[in-house]
C-alpha cells in the first residue's frame, strides 16, 4: 500500500534531516517537547508517526509536513475542460472549483446582435486574445481589441459580444456572484 511505503521511509527521513542540521536527539527533544526515546523510536521506524510528533518536529526543522513525510506530489494540475456551448458562444472552464473566482475562455462567433444588458451582483473582468469585443456597459459602447482589458460593476447594466466583424476570444473572470442569473437592464421592447 502506498501509504505504508511513505510512513516506512518517515523514519529515515527524520534521521537525515536532523544530521544534516546536526541537531542531536537531546537538541531535538528539548525543542519540541518529546523526549529523546520516543523521538529515537521515530527514526529507527519503531514507532508509527502521527501528526502530534510530526507536527512539532517540522516545526523545528523548519520544514514542511510534506518534505517531511515525503509525500507524494499532488495530482496533474493542469485543467482540462470540456467546451460548453451556450447561446451561440463556445465557454472553456478554467477554474475547476465551485465558487469562488470563475474564469472561462470564450469563443463568441462573427455575428451582429442588438444589445440586451444585464445586472446582477458582482465584478467581471474580460481580456480579449483575439478579435474585436462589443462593450456595452451603462452609457459607453467600447470596442475592445486583442491585448485589451475591461474592468466592471456588473450592477450596471452591460452586454458584450462580436461587433460582427470577425470572431473573437476572450477571458472572462467573475466572483460567485456572477454565476447567478442575469437580470435584464430593461424589459424587452421597453425603452
Amino acid at each position: 500500500m502506498v501509504t505504508d511505503d511513505v510512513l516506512a521511509e518517515v523514519g529515515p527521513r527524520l534521521r537525515r534531516i536532523r544530521k544534516e542540521r546536526e541537531v542531536t536527539l537531546a537538541a531535538l527533544a528539548e525543542a519540541t517537547g518529546i523526549s529523546v526515546s520516543t523521538l529515537s523510536r521515530l527514526e529507527s521506524g519503531q514507532r508509527k508517526p502521527g501528526l502530534d510528533l510530526l507536527l512539532p518536529i517540522a516545526q523545528a526543522h523548519q520544514v514542511s509536513l510534506d518534505e517531511l513525510v515525503g509525500a507524494p506530489p499532488v495530482g496533474d494540475p493542469r485543467v482540462r475542460s470540456r467546451p460548453i456551448v451556450h447561446g451561440g458562444r463556445t465557454h472553456w472552464p478554467l477554474t475547476r472549483q465551485p465558487g469562488g473566482l470563475q474564469a472561462y475562455k470564450v469563443l463568441e462567433p462573427k455575428r451582429r446582435q442588438e444589445p440586451e444588458p444585464r445586472t446582477h451582483e458582482g465584478y467581471e473582468w474580460l481580456y480579449v486574445l483575439s478579435g474585436k469585443l462589443r462593450l456595452v456597459l451603462g452609457d459607453h459602447d467600447v470596442v475592445l481589441t486583442a491585448g485589451e482589458a475591461a474592468e466592471f460593476d456588473t450592477r450596471v447594466p452591460h452586454w458584450f459580444g462580436s461587433t460582427g466583424e470577425g470572431p473573437v476570444e476572450f477571458l472572462s473572470l467573475f466572483g460567485p456572484q456572477g454565476e447567478r442569473m442575469h437580470v435584464r437592464a430593461r424589459p424587452k421592447g421597453k425603452e
